[in-house]
């Protein structure tokens, strides 16, 4: 069950991040490599079946993408997982704010960890510097 203060988090950080809502990634580490994959739903013993023929998880079909949830979204927070969003959305539009944007911003105030310290404020503040830059960049290039 979440918690409301968790609940205000989480629905704080769906306002900066806006994203598909149908999948989303989850990272993966592997020896030297590491990377985001979709996350999915399927069954552990079939695709082990599946390994065994020779397949892969790539080819194996009897999987669904998971829906970004505010249970998975908690998971985030909670730092029981690490999720990607996919800021792509199905009308070739986007309302995502850069990470590495939100990570400046908060290393230049001190506030490493967003998720603790971002109020509807910060979002603001946010929000209006990047439509500040990008109307910049717009009238440089006319």
């Amino acid at each position: 069950m979440i918690d409301e203060s968790l609940s205000n988090q989480i629905q704080l950080l769906k306002s900066v991040f806006k994203g598909r809502e149908d999948v989303f990634a989850v990272r993966w580490e592997k020896g030297s490599k590491s990377g985001y994959m979709p996350a999915y739903f399927y069954d552990p013993y079939m695709y082990r079946a599946h390994k065994m023929k020779g397949g892969t998880f790539q080819n194996y079909t009897d999987k669904i993408h998971l829906k970004l949830t505010d249970e998975e979204i908690a998971k985030h927070l909670n730092g029981e997982q690490l999720i990607g969003v996919y800021p792509l959305l199905h009308d070739n539009t986007s309302d995502f704010i850069e990470d590495i944007v939100l990570k400046g911003m908060y290393l230049k105030k001190g506030m490493p960890n967003f998720s603790d310290r971002l109020d509807q404020k910060d979002v603001n503040d946010i929000k209006n510097y990047i439509l500040h830059s990008a109307n910049e960049l717009r009238s440089k290039k006319n």
